[in-house]
């Protein structure tokens, strides 16, 4: 369960840093209380989770899972470069984290 709720925090990491970009430095209020809502819905999940994880891959993971999120919604949605080697990045941190995932031991 606990990593379910890592999975879900970096999801909602993902939905924090596009709501960052669209609120254009906190100057667009929906946006703005979008971002608030998902990056406190993060971190208090990631909180939530890090009773039962070790810190190391459970903050590893939900940072992966962030960045990669963020680079696909970016690519997909908000007309981010695609390349080669970023589509083989995103796939490595993706092995990255399932990776540390199936490394971390609940207590």
């Amino acid at each position: 369960m606990a990593w379910l709720l890592v999975v879900v925090a970096g999801l909602l990491e993902t939905g924090f840093a596009v709501c960052l970009k669209l609120s254009h430095g906190f100057t667009r209020l929906w946006p703005t209380v979008a971002f608030s809502c998902f990056a406190l819905g993060s971190f208090g999940l990631l909180t939530l989770s890090l009773k039962k994880l070790d810190v190391g891959p459970a903050y590893a993971v939900w940072t992966g899972i962030g960045a990669a999120g963020t680079a696909i919604y970016g690519m997909v949605f908000l007309g981010d470069l695609v390349s080669t080697l970023k589509i083989v990045s995103i796939m490595l941190v993706i092995a990255g984290v399932i990776g540390l995932q199936l490394s971390g031991s609940a207590h």
